[in-house]
C-alpha cells in the first residue's frame, strides 16, 4: 500500500546543483523517518541522508556531508534531497526510503521498510 515516487534526477556537470523529491502515499508520512540511499554501476547501495519524523535532525555519510542537505514538508508528504557541488562520484540511481518503525530514527537499510523506484542522476563531464 505504501508507495514512493522520486523525481528530479538528470543530466549533471561537475559543480552543478540539482534537487530530488520523493512523494509518499499509503502511510502517516509525519510520523516516520525518511532517507535517501544510491546505487552506482557495479557497487552495492550505500545510505546517503536521513530525516527524523519532525525534520529536527538529520545525518548524512561523510562523502555528501556538506555538499547535500535533506529536508521534509509533512503537509506535502515530501522529502527532498538538495545536491550541492556534484561530483562524478555522485552519479548513481537514488531511492528513497521510509523507515520501518514510526517515531525511530532509520539510518542502516535494514532500519527502513519501504523502497521508491529510483530516479537516476548521471554525470557528464
Amino acid at each position: 500500500q505504501v508507495q514512493l515516487v522520486e523525481s528530479g534526477g538528470g543530466l549533471v556537470q561537475a559543480g552543478d546543483s540539482l534537487r530530488l523529491a520523493c512523494v509518499a502515499s499509503g502511510l502517516t508520512f509525519s510520523r516516520y523517518a525518511m532517507g535517501w540511499f544510491r546505487q552506482a554501476p557495479g557497487k552495492e547501495r550505500e545510505f546517503v541522508a536521513s530525516i527524523t519524523w519532525r525534520g529536527e535532525r538529520a545525518m548524512y555519510s561523510d562523502s555528501v556531508r556538506g555538499r547535500f542537505s535533506i529536508s521534509r514538508d509533512n503537509s506535502k508528504n515530501t522529502v527532498y534531497l538538495q545536491m550541492n557541488s556534484l561530483k562524478p562520484e555522485d552519479a548513481a540511481v537514488y531511492y528513497c526510503a521510509a523507515g520501518r518503525t514510526p517515531f525511530i530514527m532509520a539510518i542502516r537499510s535494514s532500519e527502513f521498510g519501504s523502497w521508491g523506484q529510483g530516479t537516476q542522476v548521471t554525470f557528464s563531464p
